[in-house]
């Protein structure tokens, strides 16, 4: 079905049909929601590469992540990355998926950067100095940060209070009479576990107590529950533990139940940033850290690259979300 087609039910000249498709501006809002319900009706579809071309946007997007440690085993980050997806692809915006190694000499993202084959780049788990980012900013390249880093000008960035998250967790196991209280942590440098393990660490610190039951671990099942066995075995074991991510909780919670101190009067009292995952074979309830939905992260994230991608201004796209803290019984 071609444009003429449109242009001649209309009595419109092609050139403005094209221009009312296209999304110019110098087209009134009247012709072109006629225009697109003419399209509509007559199954139309633009030639989206010719439009591209005109338009001088390539519709792609590219989501930059770490090698290592590598987030597509987080079933929340896969979660988050398929909500975006999803909304990008209402746009007719394509998402890459690109994997980089945060601490190497030379970026594969550049390349797309340099080809001009993306609108913008989406940067997840950010460093607190993060040498991508600057990067970026010196190349002039417009990118949304999942997380905030520092930066000599001001940047678009998409961020979760992680501090207050395991803060408001520990601060309630302090007030429920615990005094040892542990955290698996992840074991890199990446913001957001800077922030979740200050949150944890000052809560501590406020009430007097000793952080000797940091833990600094692989982010795996494996790695937590080993540890929380290592911990239970202890002189003086934990009677509380706080995870900052759902796959050292899910590790911690089996550990715990095998030993028989996830529920009943010697339960140890369990806090998993997340929550447990889906796929847990842990029954009983757990305390969580709760990050809004991940369609609801999904929708922002994709509305803020859009409004990258046309142009807004950059402090307007700083957006920090709360968590929630759930207390449950074990917790």
């Amino acid at each position: 079905m071609s444009l003429k087609a449109i242009a001649k039910e209309l009595k419109l000249s092609v050139t403005t049909v094209s221009r009312a498709l296209n999304g110019y501006d110098d087209v009134s809002k009247e012709t072109r929601a006629r225009v697109e319900a003419e399209a509509q009706r007559r199954g139309y579809r633009p030639n989206t590469f010719a439009r591209r071309l005109k338009m001088g946007k390539i519709d792609a997007v590219g989501l930059v992540f770490p090698v290592h440690p590598v987030p597509l085993n987080n079933s929340v980050f896969m979660d988050m990355v398929g909500e975006i997806s999803h909304e990008l692809a209402r746009h007719e915006i394509d998402l890459l998926l690109i994997a980089d190694d945060d601490q190497g000499d030379k970026h594969s993202y550049m390349r797309l950067v340099q080809s001009r084959r993306v609108d913008a780049l989406i940067v997840a788990h950010t460093l607190d100095r993060d040498p991508r980012l600057e990067q970026l900013q010196n190349a002039g390249f417009p990118f949304l940060a999942l997380g905030r880093s520092q930066l000599p000008k001001p940047y678009a960035w998409f961020d979760f209070d992680n501090y207050a998250g395991t803060y408001q967790a520990t601060r309630h196991l302090i007030a429920q009479g615990h005094k040892r209280i542990a955290l698996l942590g992840e074991n890199n440098s990446q913001a957001f576990i800077t922030q979740r393990r200050n949150g944890y660490l000052d809560a501590l610190r406020e009430a007097g107590l000793s952080d000797q039951l940091l833990r600094a671990i692989p982010p795996s099942r494996r790695a937590g529950f080993k540890t929380t066995q290592q911990l239970l075995a202890l002189p003086e074991p934990p009677t509380a533990i706080v995870t900052d991510c759902n796959t050292h909780g899910d590790g911690a919670a089996m550990a715990l139940v095998q030993a028989g101190r996830l529920e009943g009067d010697n339960r140890v009292s369990l806090v998993v940033y997340d929550g447990l995952p889906q796929d847990t074979l842990v029954e009983a309830e757990v305390g969580a850290v709760i990050q809004s939905t991940r369609q609801g992260v999904g929708r922002q994230i994709a509305s803020m690259v859009r409004q990258l991608i046309a142009g807004d201004d950059l402090a307007s796209l700083q957006v920090l979300w709360q968590p929630e803290f759930i207390p449950a019984k074990t917790a």
